[in-house]
């Protein structure tokens, strides 16, 4: 009898929303394929940045218009809308609540556990800029910042490429 072996199939996932919904549908994809043995890597870019930004920490950029962008987008894993329903307010808490409820992991336990997995996070390099952010403004776990030549040399090796 031959033995098959399973070769890495490498996927990549594009974030660039920053809704609850649409992260978590990302993340649940990255640790489902992390667990199947498959090398998954997510580039983060424009709002999709807030998902990885850190909890707390000064208004950053260094024009005015940074810095107001930046007020209006304060965010990080904890402070995701929904794409949909947000009800003031009340459609994250209330579906977190639902969530947390079934057993569902919180945004901050899929990033762990998608580290833990072997999942690369890379920040993009043009929205970084724009926003007026730097690399310490991101959680522990992500990995090299990258542009977007970066990101499509790891794209063309992918099998499987999602835009979320």
């Amino acid at each position: 009898m031959q033995q098959t072996i399973q070769k890495k199939t490498p996927v990549t996932i594009v974030l660039f929303s920053g809704d609850m919904d649409k992260a978590m549908a990302a993340f649940v994809i990255a640790t489902a394929a992390a667990s199947m043995g498959m090398a998954v890597n997510i580039f983060f870019t424009f709002w999709g940045l807030n998902v990885i930004k850190k909890k707390g920490g000064l208004i950053k950029g260094q024009s005015w218009m940074q810095k107001m962008l930046n007020i209006v987008n304060y965010g990080h894993a904890r402070k995701l809308a929904l794409s949909k329903l947000t009800m003031l307010g009340m459609g994250p808490v209330m579906m977190k609540d639902m969530m947390s409820k079934k057993r569902v992991p919180s945004m901050d336990e899929f990033i762990k556990t998608a580290a833990a997995l072997g999942v690369k996070f890379y920040p993009c390099e043009m929205s970084m800029t724009v926003m007026g952010l730097k690399k310490e403004d991101f959680i522990d776990e992500c990995g090299e910042v990258i542009g977007a030549v970066s990101y499509l040399s790891i794209a063309k090796e992918s099998n499987i490429n999602l835009f979320i």
